[in-house]
């Protein structure tokens, strides 16, 4: 039976909808309606430049998609190895998982970013794009290598103990009973995650990916309207992240749903 007290809080400040909130002029109601209007209003009140921005960010915005989910994919790989690393029973693999861990969280993702794509890049030619995504999933990777490993030992200890009674092997019983489990308490963490890398993706803009926030400075460059630019890339990415949160809580409503 799941309560409330189970659930694993990890907030990157990321407004997600409450399942219970059901005010019409709730906190992400008003965020998110309120950038899609004030988008739209600037777009009417003054089509040049606010459409002309518009009409010159959606590759970026394909861009910012790519780089966000290829590394969110990568980087749960990553976790998952890092958190089951973390709770092994071998002294050496937990040992180099929860180094990888300290390390990784240690260093700013820019500089990641940077030593990824120049330092290594002495050694082995790596496509910026790639760069980026490498960079990204091996800095989130970490952080949801702790997220999983906090999932992992927040199921009780006398299910695995269960498991192990009636003949699971250990990896069979952490496979179809422990895992499963798991997903539900880490969802939200996940999706704050994925939002936050969303907006982290902005720095891949620095190795000449042409993302959201680097089609706006080319804008910006050629007519020098960089507040107009701004503005709108701005809100886009609001609205992007709020998008995105509603989803996340939807998920975990459905999921609450279905354990009940």
């Amino acid at each position: 039976m799941s309560s409330d007290k189970e659930r694993i809080i990890v907030s990157d400040s990321t407004l997600i909808p409450e399942r219970k909130e059901r005010e019409v002029f709730s906190a992400w109601r008003i965020s998110f309606f309120g950038a899609i209007g004030l988008l739209i209003f600037l777009v009417i009140y003054s089509p040049d430049p606010y459409a002309r921005i518009l009409i010159f960010l959606p590759d970026g915005i394909v861009k910012t998609f790519q780089v966000t989910v290829l590394s969110i994919l990568l980087a749960l790989v990553i976790g998952l190895i890092a958190g089951l690393g973390r709770i092994s029973r071998v002294k050496i693999i937990n040992r180099i998982a929860t180094v990888y861990v300290e390390v990784i969280r240690g260093i700013p993702l820019l500089v990641q970013i940077f030593y990824i794509y120049y330092a290594l890049g002495r050694i082995v030619k790596i496509p910026d794009i790639a760069s980026a995504i490498i960079a990204m999933a091996i800095c989130y990777g970490a952080y949801l290598g702790e997220i999983i490993r906090a999932g992992i030992q927040s199921i009780p200890k006398g299910q695995m103990e269960a498991a192990l009674a009636l003949g699971f092997s250990r990896r069979k019983a952490m496979r179809h009973i422990i895992l499963p489990q798991t997903l539900r308490l880490i969802l939200p963490p996940i999706g704050n995650e994925f939002i936050a890398l969303l907006k982290d993706s902005s720095l891949v803009s620095i190795l000449a990916v042409s993302d959201l926030l680097r089609r706006g400075r080319e804008f910006a460059s050629r007519t020098f309207e960089y507040f107009e630019t701004l503005t709108v890339v701005a809100l886009v990415y609001l609205i992007l992240t709020l998008f995105f949160s509603w989803l996340v809580g939807l998920m975990e409503e459905r999921l609450s749903r279905e354990v009940k």
